[in-house]
Order: C-alpha cells, then sequence, then structure tokens
C-alpha cells in the first residue's frame, strides 16, 4: 500500500477554485470552498441526491505518475463535489472510464490495496503540510486508511471509522463518503482553513492522478496539497466512544488443555478538538500472528514487529527518535530466578501481564504536537522446586513496573519540525530503572530544496550505579532534482543503552556516509523510472580509537514501459573489517577479509495474474573458499478477484564464515562453519466480500550450522588453531507455523476475528540431516495449538444516546 501511495497524491481545480501560491515556498494550491447543507445525502455510491446539485466541484485532475504534470486524460475525467454540516464532511466523486467492464475490482482485507481502481483523500486540519489522514476506497468497496507524515514514516495501523459507498455503471465508477469530524483533528477556530487534496489510482493503466499538481522534483507531496474553506461555526458533537470485547482462548500443548474467557473495553475521549484520550480497560493483547522465530547466531537480540492494536495506532509521536519499542511491555520478564545445587525451576512466566495503559496526543493551534503514554505491568513470579525436600517457593522474575514516553514535538515553517522525546522505566524494588531523552531537528530550507536534520540523546541506566551513554546525528541533504545527496554522521558511546523501553543494538561507534542520486523526472522512450545512487561508509571505534570498516555500495532500479523492474548493485569493504560485536567482549575485535558482493533481481508487472521477483546475492571474501549465496523467490498468483496467493522461498548459503564459539577465563574460541537457511512460506487469502475475509498462512524455518574448526582469538584479531575447545556446536533450528483466520467488519469499527494457529519448534544437536529427516523429527515434537475467538463492536457515544432516547 505504501507504494501506491507513494505515487498518489492529489490537487484539485473547481468552478470555484481559485489558484493561490502556498505560503513561504513557490507551489501552486488550488482552493475550494464548499458550503453548509442541511440535509445528508445517503451514502449509497449513486450521486442522484438533490444536495448535489449545487455542491462545489474540483476536477481538472493531473497525471503525477507516470507522466508527471500532464493533463488527465479526456476519457478518464474526474470530478469531486464536497458538503458538510455540524456531523462530517460529505464527498461524492465521478471517475470515468470508457470501459467500465475492465475496471479492476479486486477483493483484500481492510487496509489493503489490490489490483484495484481507488479514490484517496487526504486531509490536513492544521493546513500545516507535515501530517494528513488519508482514506482511501477501492472499486471493489475496500476501505483503507492512515495517518501520512512528510518523513515517510506513515502509520497505517491506524483505523478511523467513517462511512463509504461504491457504484460501478456505464460511465465509469462512483465514490459516496461522510468523514465525521471525530476522525479528524484540527484547531478550535470559527472559520477553519484546511490542506485537501484527491486522488485517482486506474488500476489497467498504472496512472496516478491528482487534484493539485504534485511536483516530483522535490519535497513530499504533503506539500502539495490544496486548500478547503468555507467550514464555519461547526459545532462537533462530543467525541467519545467506547470499544467493548470478549474474547476467549482454548489452548493445547503436550497433552495439556488450558482455556480462558476475557472481556474489557477500550475508551477514546475527545478532550478538545485537537487532543485524544486512548484507554485500555482490561487489556486482551493477545498477538494476531506467531513472530518468525530465527536460529539467531548474531551477538544481538532479535527484533520483532508489535501486533498489538492498542501499541500500533495512533503512535507517529511516540515512534520519533527511536526511543519506544512497545514490545518491551507485556515482553518477557526481567530476569531468571537463582537457583540452588538441588533447585529447579518449574513454572516460569512467558510473557508480563499488562495491567492497564493509556495514551494521550493531539496539536495545538500553533502547531505544538503533544503524546503522553503510561502503562502499568503486573508482578510476575516464578515456582522453584527443592528436589531434595519437595519444597517450592516463588521468586518474583518481573516487579511492579510503571512506562512512561512523552513527547513534544513543534512544526514550524511548513516543512520543519524540533522534537524533544523521554521515556521513562520505574521498577519497583531492587530491579533496574531507565530513562532515555533525544532531542530532534529537522529543517528544511524556504524553496524545500535542502534538509538539516540531527539528534542528540541520552540514556541513563540506574541498576547498583548510574550508567550514562549518548547517541547522535547530524546531517545535511539536498532533496530536490535529479541529482541528490546527503552527508550524515552517527555516533554512539559504549554505555548507550535504551533496552529498557527501547531497541538499540551497536554501541562505541562512529559512522560518517556520503551518498548521491539520480533519477529521471519524466519518462523516457524506454523507462519510465530510473534510480541510481552510491554510498560511501567509514566505521570506527570510539573507545579507544580503532579503524573498523569502510564500504562502498551502488545501486540501480530500472522500470521499463510496461512497468516490469530490473535492478542490481554491487558492494565491497576492500580494506576488510574489524569486527568489534563478534567476540562479546569489551576491547576485543575479529579480523573479517575483505569482501565483494553483487546482486541482481526482476519483478514482473503487478498489474498481472502472475506475478513474481527473483534476486540472487552473492558475497565472494577474500579468503579461500568462503562466500555467501542468497537467492531468493516471490511468487504471487490471483486466481480471481476473490483469492490470491503468495509464496516465498528465501535461502542463505554460508561457507566457511567466522563467529563466536564460547570463552573461559582466558581465552575467547571463534568457530569457522557452514550455514545453510531456508525459509518457505505461503499465504493465501479469499475475499468473500469488502467486510469478510478468510486467510491462511504457513512459514517453515529450518537453519542448518557445522562447525569445521575452532580457534583462539588473538589480541590483534587473528586466530590461532586450537584443541582446547571442542564443544559439539553443530545443530538444526526447525520451526513450522500455521496461521488460519477469518474476519469480518460487521458493523463501521467492529469485528469478529476467529483463529486457529498451530506451532512445533525444536534444535537437534547434529547438523547436514537430509529434508526428510529433518521435516519428520520436527513433527514428533509436542505441537502448540491455539484457539481464539474475538468480538469487538464499536459504540459512539452520540448514537447511543439516541438510542437511550428511542
Amino acid at each position: 500500500m505504501k507504494t501506491i501511495l507513494a505515487g498518489t497524491i492529489l490537487l484539485l481545480s473547481t468552478q470555484q477554485i481559485i489558484a493561490q501560491k502556498a505560503d513561504n515556498e513557490n507551489i501552486i494550491r488550488k482552493n475550494l470552498t464548499v458550503i453548509r447543507t442541511n440535509s445528508a445525502p445517503k451514502i449509497d455510491g449513486i450521486l442522484d441526491d438533490e444536495v448535489w446539485q449545487n455542491a462545489p466541484v474540483a476536477q481538472d485532475f493531473v497525471e503525477r505518475n507516470p507522466n508527471n504534470g500532464i493533463p488527465e486524460p479526456g476519457d478518464f475525467k474526474s470530478i469531486v463535489k464536497v458538503l458538510y454540516d455540524d456531523t462530517g464532511l460529505y464527498i461524492a466523486a465521478k471517475m470515468f472510464d470508457p470501459h467500465p467492464e475492465n475496471i479492476k475490482r479486486q477483493l483484500t482485507e481492510r487496509d489493503y490495496t489490490g489490483n484495484a481502481d481507488i479514490f484517496g483523500i487526504t486531509i490536513n486540519g492544521y493546513n500545516d503540510h507535515q501530517q494528513s489522514v488519508l482514506f482511501m476506497i477501492q472499486a471493489s468497496g475496500v476501505q483503507a486508511d492512515a495517518k501520512i507524515m512528510t518523513n515517510a514514516n506513515d502509520d497505517f495501523t491506524w483505523n478511523a471509522v467513517w462511512n463509504s459507498a461504491v457504484k460501478i455503471d456505464e460511465d465509469g465508477w462512483n465514490v459516496e463518503v461522510k468523514i465525521p469530524f471525530s476522525e479528524l483533528r484540527f484547531p478550535k477556530k470559527d472559520v477553519q482553513k484546511w490542506g485537501i487534496n484527491f486522488t485517482r489510482v486506474i488500476a489497467k493503466t498504472n496512472q496516478n492522478l491528482t487534484w493539485n499538481h504534485v511536483d516530483n522534483k522535490k519535497a513530499s507531496y504533503l506539500m502539495y496539497d490544496g486548500v478547503l474553506e468555507g467550514i464555519e461555526n461547526i459545532k462537533p458533537p462530543v467525541r467519545l466512544s467506547f470499544t467493548p470485547y470478549i474474547s476467549s482462548y482454548l489452548n493445547h500443548f503436550d497433552g495439556k488443555n488450558a482455556s480462558s474467557f476475557n472481556g474489557g473495553m477500550d475508551l477514546k475521549y475527545g478532550i478538545n478538538d485537537a487532543f485524544t484520550l486512548d484507554m485500555t480497560l482490561i487489556p486482551d493483547f493477545g498477538q494476531t500472528s506467531f513472530d518468525p522465530a530465527v536460529l539467531n547466531l548474531t551477538p544481538f537480540e532479535q527484533q520483532y514487529s508489535e501486533q498489538r492494536s492498542f501499541f500500533m495506532e495512533g503512535t507517529e509521536l511516540f515512534n520519533k527518535g527511536g526511543l519506544f519499542y512497545s514490545r518491551r511491555i507485556g515482553g518477557f520478564p526481567s530476569k531468571y530466578p537463582e537457583t540452588e545445587e538441588d533447585e529447579k525451576v518449574t513454572e516460569y512466566p512467558a510473557k508480563v501481564k499488562l495491567f492497564n495503559a493509556f495514551k494521550i496526543s493531539g496539536r495545538t493551534n500553533k502547531g505544538l504536537g503533544i503524546g503522553f503514554f503510561n502503562g502499568i505491568t503486573e508482578q510476575m513470579e516464578a515456582k522453584i522446586l527443592n528436589e531434595a525436600t519437595g519444597e517450592t517457593r516463588n521468586e518474583v522474575v518481573e516487579p511492579w513496573s510503571n512506562y512512561n514516553v512523552l513527547v513534544l514535538d513543534q512544526r514550524f515553517n511548513g516543512n520543519s519540525s524540533v522534537t524533544l522525546v523521554n521515556t521513562n522505566a520505574m521498577r519497583d524494588g531492587s530491579f533496574r530503572d531507565a530513562n532515555a531523552t533525544g532531542f530532534l531537528w529537522d529543517i528544511n530550507n524556504k524553496k524545500n530544496t535542502y534538509n538539516y536534520f540531527g539528534s542528540l540523546k541520552g540514556s541513563w541506566v540506574m541498576d547498583n550505579g548510574t550508567k550514562f551513554g549518548s547517541k547522535g546525528q547530524a546531517g545535511f541533504a539536498k532533496t530536490s532534482g535529479k541529482n541528490r545527496f546527503n552527508l550524515n554522521g552517527v555516533y554512539a558511546t559504549k554505555n548507550w543503552d535504551i533496552n529498557d523501553l527501547g531497541f538499540s543494538t551497536t554501541t562505541n561507534f562512529a559512522n560518517y556516509n556520503a551518498w548521491y542520486g539520480y533519477r529521471i523526472l519524466q519518462p523516457t522512450d524506454k523507462f519510465n523510472n530510473i534510480y541510481l545512487n552510491f554510498n560511501l561508509n567509514y566505521f570506527h571505534r570510539l573507545e579507544p580509537f580503532l579503524y573498523t570498516n569502510f564500504v562502498f555500495n551502488q545501486n540501480s532500479q530500472f522500470t521499463d514501459k510496461n512497468f516490469r523492474s530490473i535492478g542490481g548493485g554491487i558492494e565491497t569493504a576492500p580494506f576488510g573489517e574489524n569486527d568489534i560485536y563478534e567476540p562479546r567482549a569489551n576491547g576485543r575485535f575479529l579480523k573479517v577479509p575483505a569482501y565483494f558482493d553483487s546482486w541482481i533481481w526482476v519483478e514482473s508487472d503487478s498489474r498481472k495474474k502472475l506475478q513474481f521477483n527473483v534476486s540472487l546475492d552473492y558475497y565472494a571474501y577474500n579468503e579461500k573458499g568462503r562466500n555467501k549465496v542468497i537467492p531468493q523467490l516471490y511468487l504471487r498468483y490471483r486466481f480471481s478477484d476473490k483469492l490470491n496467493a503468495i509464496w516465498r522461498f528465501n535461502t542463505t548459503l554460508s561457507n566457511n564464515e567466522i563467529g563466536f564459539a564460547g570463552k573461559d577465563d582466558e581465552n575467547i574460541y571463534m568457530g569457522k562453519r557452514q550455514r545453510n537457511t531456508y525459509e518457505n512460506s505461503l499465504t493465501s487469502q479469499y475475499t468473500f466480500n469488502d467486510k469478510m475475509s478468510l486467510s491462511l498462512a504457513f512459514r517453515h524455518y529450518f537453519s542448518d550450522v557445522t562447525y569445521n574448526g575452532f580457534s583462539t582469538l588473538n589480541q590483534d584479531g587473528t586466530l590461532s588453531d586450537t584443541t582446547l575447545f571442542n564443544k559439539n556446536l553443530n545443530g538444526t533450528y526447525n520451526s513450522w507455523n500455521l496461521d488460519l483466520r477469518y474476519s469480518w467488519w460487521f458493523a463501521p469499527g467492529s469485528q469478529l476475528t476467529l483463529m486457529y494457529q498451530n506451532a512445533v519448534m525444536n534444535y537437534l544437536e547434529v547438523s547436514r540431516m537430509r529434508f526428510n529427516e529433518n521435516f519428520s523429527t520436527l513433527f514428533n515434537e509436542p505441537m502448540a495449538n491455539n484457539f481464539s475467538l474475538k468480538l469487538t463492536y464499536y459504540i459512539d457515544y452520540n448514537q447511543a444516546k439516541k438510542w437511550v432516547k428511542k
């Protein structure tokens, strides 16, 4: 969906439009002055309501892609009309098409886009070019919505409650929409002035059209919205909604059954026109699918994406600066119990329970965004058995904990901002506490051709003393024209640590980067798009100073007139690397030989029933017998507008790599190993209509590791053969997941979800098994089977009042 949106933003010209220059930059903005209606149109996609007859009109769309700036094709004219009342905006759109029988209308689940024509609306209630809300309606009737930002940190997890309808007729297709004011954010003023744009995607020709011309020479498309005026003296209803839920879980594992029944509620309250309180009462944070576990041999923790809706929606402010990783809240306990010789742990909590959470976010009239998040987790205990006496005891492995995030984000000059972020984790008793603070800046010049960006961040960890670390970045970029560049530097000190409420890996380094990019701004005779870029990266250790790496990288991408793409590139580290992380010890490093990497990929036209992407990546090291091959395959087949399937096959074959094996009081041991990893996944979905779908996904992953010898690590980073280390580290990790999911949006904002999940995994201390042997051993393990049913129902306070009166 991001790819489509990046090429689909809008602008208007209408009977009541006056072109004007945007503030502080030479951008032409069209004006649309809307009128109030006393009679709401019926949202049915049939544009015969009398109220539409005299409504202001927006038309004369302009092509954005592939031919930027040319008028819309005469046979594909687009006309949009807008009205309002005290409850919201009403929008009607007529998209002409000479062959309506060929309009693409693939069905997908809500918030996903398929091979379908699209009509989109972006609205910026603050008219500041920095953040808009997007509402998309596909010709299939499927809705999608998102919060769109200039820094591409778009929030597609945001869900609004709005009404739309689609109708295909002999002239093309129609859209009718009502967007309640409760789903928009705007200043408290008698007279409103908003940024607005409309977009249209014609799927069969891959054309993106916008009302206001979006110039691809510079800036983000949010800079090119038009102006919506005429909304005056509205009296929006109280913004209060409740989403109660009930859920039931049945789990079976290793002959044991467990079940639970839960009920709770999410609450959303509009404190004023700009600020909103979101609260979850008796939360239910069951995941929607399994995490894609891998065999992790790196020095770093594996990071997983968030799957819990409360932490996914409306978090664009909280994600600024990268200091907040929501999986820390309700994740694994902080410690593992300490046991005596005769003791063993019999019960250990897999996850920490969330007691409560809320967030407040919004933006003032002067562009100051304020976000505050608070979450509280419960105390968790492990049970320990003394096998000699039979006695049991409990030990706290996670105390009552409080997590806070505060964000202040000031926008100014149309496309610039400065931000202050603070995160805080406080745990009861002797468990460690932590705090992190960051100051960020993102400044664009008046013409939006150059950008200055950076950050300064500090981390404080309180655990038997205070440990302070810092991280900083500064950069300068040209962001316009065919030729663009970026120069920046980043550093992180040895004690940089935000892992109590954030996610960080590498520390004690500095990196200096130079990037140059070239792109065409208009199609050529053979290509719609050409992108070329070149990167230089220099890394060194901060304390004590040590050269670590120098990398050159070049990427190319070409898209032809039939929307087929090919790309590739090269990368080299000609002087080798001093790896300061693989030895897992401060002050030590491992010498890695120079390498040359080359890759190529091909992607077919996504409009076809069969789409594929094939890639091959090959690393050649300056060491005999050492290399890495990464072939990947993606296949998507669209059986019909309702049924499609995707198969992904990813492989990594690494020969004679060197990795950490172990250490003792005197030595660090490294192993030479062969590692083969295979990942197969198949996802399929049958979509009954624009409200109901059934999806099936499975993933099989296994990684095979064989060690061919061990060495001791010398102080200069070289290796020496050794016979002191002879542990069997050969192994095979297997993981299988299956997710079957039925979803039904039976009313606006209300959903029924039925899921069946199973999973099995194992780790065997053998390697180089044949595939059938490997697969059969996996299914000899106990399998986890989970069945869940969840029902959520959206209740708007204003609608509920009417029910009570009736």
